[in-house]
């Protein structure tokens, strides 16, 4: 007698779908890549930063004048505009961190020269070289950024605001420490050591960065930089950029002049007064990056409140007329 036995097979279990929560644990490459970029963000801006409470006395006294000194500083925002597009646009045939390394490389170059202006002859010449220098520099920075942009929105696909608001941290610390230890520095040792220091320092991340960072292929874009300024929104971005971006400069090339000349304070103490737009900065941009990944309709209303809160900040430390206010 046949017996009918009844074997139940067991379907196959899928696998767990991926969930489109980003995961909070980062993996390795991820946390080596984090390392990189903060490295890059701390190493460029303190550079960037140092001049401020320094240079444009030390320029005076070369024979250049207080707008040849803003040109100097506003050269810098030139050329890396415009290295911005043309590194931008061959990212994808260069690589991005060969190009990050090699920006890095040129910046230590170019601060370490900078550094030996002094020895320059005053007058066109100083002058001369001043632009050159900065003006090359410029484009080793802009190679090194764009380079870090373009890992960082490679590497953190879903929370790209969270991640670059935490690498505004070290960008923060660059300009927290710059104006203070270049005072320092300069005041303790003269005009060559801050740049010998910090040119050194770039050296040093250049091996770092490239047995850290690991090797990733950007992605080509479809859309060119002036088809993307047909839309609106970014526009509005790009101004907001812009205008804030000139305010940075504007202290730059006249903060620390008007300062030791009203109140006859060193370039050290220069430095640490410049610690108020650099400290809240740093302590400010991890938690904006945080809320607009997290409550991203808030982006545009956290722009419109930044913007009216720096132009305040410009309208008291004038002060404008209408204020009234006598120092």
């Amino acid at each position: 007698m046949e017996q009918h036995v009844d074997v139940q097979h067991e379907e196959p279990v899928p696998p767990p779908a991926e969930s489109s929560e980003p995961s909070s644990r980062m993996t390795r490459r991820q946390a080596l890549t984090l390392i990189s970029m903060a490295s890059v963000n701390f190493s460029s801006m303190i550079c960037y930063s140092i001049l401020g409470p320094f240079f444009p006395a030390e320029a005076l006294k070369k024979g250049a004048s207080q707008t040849v000194v803003g040109l100097i500083f506003g050269c810098y925002a030139v050329c890396n505009l415009i290295g911005s597009l043309i590194l931008g646009r061959y990212i994808v045939q260069i690589g991005a961190k060969f190009m990050l390394v090699a920006g890095l490389f040129v910046s230590a170059g170019c601060t370490i020269m900078f550094g030996l202006l002094d020895r320059v002859p005053s007058g066109p010449a100083f002058i001369t070289l001043c632009f050159i220098v900065r003006s090359v520099d410029a484009v080793g920075f802009a190679g090194a950024m764009i380079s870090s942009f373009a890992l960082t929105a490679k590497i953190f696909p879903d929370r790209v605001a969270t991640v670059l608001g935490s690498l505004e941290i070290f960008t923060g610390l660059g300009l927290i420490l710059g104006p203070p230890v270049g005072g320092w520095f300069y005041q303790s040792f003269g005009y060559e050591v801050p740049f010998m220091l910090l040119g050194c320092l770039l050296l040093l991340m250049v091996p770092f960065n490239i047995y850290v960072l690991p090797n990733i292929e950007a992605d080509a874009s479809k859309d060119s930089f002036f088809t993307l300024l047909s839309h609106v929104k970014v526009i509005l971005i790009c101004y907001a950029i812009f205008t804030l971006s000139a305010g940075l400069g504007f202290l730059d090339a006249t903060f620390s002049l008007f300062v030791i000349n009203k109140f006859h304070l060193t370039p050290g103490y220069v430095g640490i007064i410049m610690l108020g737009l650099s400290l809240p900065y740093c302590l400010a941009t991890p938690l904006m990056g945080y809320f607009t990944d997290k409550y991203p309709s808030v982006r545009m209303p956290f722009m419109v409140v930044g913007g009216l809160i720096t132009a305040i900040g410009f309208w008291l430390l004038g002060p404008i007329p209408v204020l009234n206010i006598s120092g």
